[in-house]
């Protein structure tokens, strides 16, 4: 359990700063759109209580990746896919989650929530976000793979779903 939990925050750090590091220094700087993941926070923090008390962006953001992002990989997302598809290579698994990530944050977060145009209107940050959150999710799928921490589905819940 302990092992476990670390593994998730190790996984959780890494993809977080791969994340930033793509969306807001390698994509700019190969002229493409930068990422404002912080700023997107803010809005949705803003939506819900009417109010972005400082810091409390930077803190949602955080967390996000540290922790509720790469335990949807591990509690959902692979224990569905090993149920439903085993023979399915994770690295097709974490990338069908960072679009799904996608998606939750720039049509349910930043639409949704937080009143801006679905997907952001299709612009150029609508890309790179993409590409972000696969980046995140192969990132860590592959600590979480090469570590061993992989979730399994009850037998029996497999067999219902399969």
């Amino acid at each position: 359990m302990k092992r476990t939990a670390l593994t998730l925050l190790t996984a959780g750090a890494f993809a977080t700063i791969a994340f930033d590091v793509f969306g807001q220094a390698l994509s700019p700087l190969f002229g493409h759109a930068k990422l404002a993941p912080v700023g997107l926070a803010g809005a949705t923090i803003k939506s819900v209580f009417g109010t972005n008390p400082s810091g409390a962006a930077y803190l949602l953001h955080s967390l996000t990746g540290l922790l509720f992002y790469v335990v949807g990989y591990f509690a959902i997302a692979r224990p569905v896919q090993i149920a439903i598809l085993p023979k399915l290579h994770w690295s097709i698994t974490a990338i069908v989650y960072g679009v799904a990530l996608w998606a939750f944050a720039l049509y349910g977060m930043a639409h949704l929530v937080a009143g801006m145009k679905p997907f952001l209107g299709f612009t150029g940050i609508t890309w790179v976000a993409l590409w972000g959150h696969i980046v995140y999710a192969l990132v860590a799928a592959a600590i979480l793979e090469s570590r061993g921490v992989v979730m399994e589905l009850p037998k029996r819940t497999q067999l219902a779903l399969g």
